[in-house]
C-alpha cells in the first residue's frame, strides 16, 4: 500500500514537471516566432502592380466609417498603405518604423488590415495608432493580391503605385518609399530627428 501510494505521488509529481515543460517549451516558441521575420524580398506574382495605377476605393475604418483611397490625391500627396494582420507579430514591430519614414518624408499612411475584424479591433488597442486610419476592405485585398506580411504598398500623387514588397526592417521601408518622387515640406532638420527616433 505504502508503495502504491508512493508510487502515484511520483507520477503525479512527474505529470506536473512535463505539464511545467510543456508550458515552457510553447512559450519560447512564441518567442521565437515573434523574433523570426521573413528573409530578403518576396516575389509579388499577382495583383496591381508597380506602375499601375491603384483606382479609388472605398474602404471602411474599424469605427466603421467610409475612407477613399486610391485614384488621384486630392493634395497631391504621396501615400503608403501597410497590410497588417493580428497575427502577423512582425507587422506590430515594423509599424512604429513606417510610421516615422512617413513622417519624415511627409506621406499619408493607411493600415489595411486582414482577418477578422473583431481580432483587428484587439489589434488596434495594443498599437500606437496615433492619427494613422485602421481600414478594411475586400476590394482593395482583391486589387493587390497580397500574399506575404507586412506588405508596403507605395502611390505617388496620381495614385500610380512605384512600388510593392515585404518591409520587415527599416531598411527595406525606406528602399520602398525612394521610390516615390521627393516632397519638399519636411525639413531636414524634422528629418533628423525623426530618424534618430526610429
Amino acid at each position: 500500500m505504502t508503495l502504491l501510494l508512493i508510487s502515484t505521488l511520483l507520477l503525479a509529481a512527474l505529470c506536473c514537471v512535463l505539464t511545467l515543460a510543456v508550458l515552457v517549451l510553447a512559450r519560447q516558441i512564441g518567442v521565437l516566432h515573434e523574433r523570426i521575420a521573413p528573409i530578403g524580398q518576396q516575389p509579388v506574382l499577382a495583383g496591381l502592380q508597380a506602375g499601375q495605377a491603384l483606382p479609388r476605393v472605398t474602404a471602411r475604418t474599424l469605427d466603421d466609417t467610409r475612407f477613399s483611397m486610391g485614384g488621384r490625391h486630392d493634395r497631391g500627396r504621396s501615400s503608403l498603405i501597410l497590410f497588417v494582420s493580428p497575427d502577423c507579430p512582425v507587422c506590430k514591430r515594423v509599424l512604429p518604423i513606417v510610421q516615422a519614414q512617413a513622417a519624415i518624408h511627409d506621406l499619408d499612411l493607411v493600415l489595411a488590415g486582414e482577418g477578422d475584424v473583431t481580432a483587428l479591433h484587439a489589434m488596434a488597442s495594443t498599437i500606437r495608432l496615433g492619427a494613422t486610419p485602421f481600414v478594411t476592405s475586400q476590394e482593395l485585398l482583391l486589387l493587390l493580391q497580397i500574399g506575404r506580411l507586412p506588405t508596403l504598398v507605395t502611390l505617388n500623387p496620381d495614385g500610380v503605385i512605384t512600388a510593392r514588397d515585404v518591409a520587415n526592417t527599416r531598411q527595406q521601408v525606406e528602399a520602398l518609399i525612394a521610390t516615390l518622387p521627393a516632397s519638399s515640406s519636411s525639413s531636414p532638420e524634422t528629418k533628423e530627428f525623426l530618424h534618430d527616433a526610429v
